[in-house]
């Protein structure tokens, strides 16, 4: 039998709502902030530690097949008002579903990216969006994982969890301060290393070799990869383009190396 919560001032409440907003606050408990039926059931399925369920009696008879995994998997479950789920919400129409997670403990170094594979690594990047739609893209397309390096947003924000569309909980995701050692570490293992510049003398994207053991970095929104990274990796290459543009949105960029890096793989995966 679920446990009622009818006021937003509730204390349990309170301490979802700082989860929902503060990355140091996530650090802190360990815990992160979940809504929305689809990303509830999908961390379910992917065997999240959920460790607590809030929805409403709305959601219960609306998203019945959504809610059923969240269920079995919840350690605790709540039964909330609308007044409470409108207070968690972040959208305007909120479903009425909210779970509770625990963070993966301590962070997977690149000393464990297999060979061979295909990975996309990360640097600097600050805007949450850009974030999940890079994740969510490149575990459709197939890509071995991503490697986050430098000063990352904070991968369990809830706007990088909505536009990742569930994919931080399934793709691969390795964590690096020094992205320039740990690429020139990975050089060292067999990898192919390439720095994504925005520079028409660098190699173009359509000739690169990606069918031995690679990893592509791709940099920060407004600076792009630092020197010291860029540096590091074995050859630069750049999206020829057309048009007038300078140079592409950050996730526009990732999404298509992501489709060059994987087109001509057998099967479209990994490894």
């Amino acid at each position: 039998m679920p446990k009622t919560i009818l006021s937003r001032k509730n204390e349990f409440i309170r301490k979802i709502l700082r989860l929902s907003g503060s990355a140091e606050y996530r650090r802190e408990r360990g815990l992160y902030f979940l809504e929305g039926a689809r990303l509830c059931a999908d961390a379910a399925v992917s065997g999240v530690n959920i460790r607590a369920l809030l929805y409403t009696e709305r959601a219960a008879n609306k998203y019945r097949e959504y809610l059923s995994p969240v269920f079995a998997s919840a350690g605790e479950v709540y039964l909330v008002g609308p007044q409470v789920a409108q207070a968690l919400s972040c959208t305007k129409t909120p479903q009425g579903i909210f779970c509770v997670c625990k963070l993966p403990e301590g962070h997977v170094r690149s000393c464990k990216m297999a060979m061979p594979g295909t990975y996309l690594a990360l640097e600097n990047l600050q805007d949450p969006a850009n974030m999940g739609t890079i994740l969510r893209t490149t575990e459709a397309l197939g890509i071995g994982g991503v490697l986050l390096g430098g000063n990352c947003c904070d991968l369990y924000s809830p706007k990088v969890l909505r536009a990742s569309m569930g994919a931080v909980f399934r793709l691969p995701i390795f964590t690096e301060k020094n992205l320039p050692a740990a690429l020139l570490e990975l050089k060292r293992r067999g990898f192919v290393t390439a720095a994504a510049v925005p520079d028409a003398t660098a190699l173009p994207v359509t000739e690169m070799d990606f069918s031995v053991p690679c990893v592509l970095a791709v940099g920060n929104e407004g600076n792009g990869l630092t020197g010291e990274t860029r540096g590091a990796c074995s050859v630069e290459i750049f999206i020829p383009m057309k048009g007038r543009a300078e140079s592409l949105n950050v996730s526009a960029a990732a999404a298509i190396l992501a489709w060059e890096m994987m087109k001509n793989r057998a099967g479209g995966a990994a490894g």
